[in-house]
């Protein structure tokens, strides 16, 4: 189903319904911020590691610009097993998303990063550590809207 994402290419539609309060948000009304949609499970070892250095970054980033949404995968636990961790994080998690993405090569961590503009800069399934996120966001972070 990825195969729709294309690093280089405009971003698919996309509608995400959020845990929290169960509010939707789609791509176009995220349209000027850089988002990053991570895909995890929680039998994933590297996304335990990922998700608080994510939760992390985005804290301190957010004002720049910075969206980040975690969607769990299936195979996880359910979301109400789920509910201390989302209670302590400052980044939205995912109930569901409605468009053509998916982890990449079945493997989590699958991350994609899409930039103001609506382009697909990043779509890979490995982890980002700090080094990682400061070299693929800074630079997207610092971009202007076209």
């Amino acid at each position: 189903m990825v195969a729709a994402v294309k690093v280089g290419q405009p971003a698919p539609p996309f509608t995400l319904r959020l845990i929290r309060g169960g509010n939707k948000v789609s791509l176009d009304e995220l349209r000027g911020n850089v988002i990053v949609l991570n895909f995890w499970a929680t039998w994933c070892a590297p996304c335990r590691k990922e998700l608080p250095t994510l939760d992390r970054y985005y804290e301190l980033r957010k004002d720049a610009g910075l969206r980040v949404y975690a969607v769990a995968t299936e195979d996880s636990l359910p979301v109400y097993q789920l509910k201390k961790l989302f209670d302590v994080m400052h980044i939205d998690p995912v109930r569901s998303i409605k468009g053509p993405y998916d982890v990449v090569g079945n493997a989590v961590p699958t991350n994609i990063i899409i930039d103001r503009n609506g382009v697909v800069r990043y779509a890979k399934a490995a982890a980002l550590d700090l080094d990682r996120l400061n070299e693929l966001l800074v630079p997207l972070l610092n971009e202007k809207v076209k």
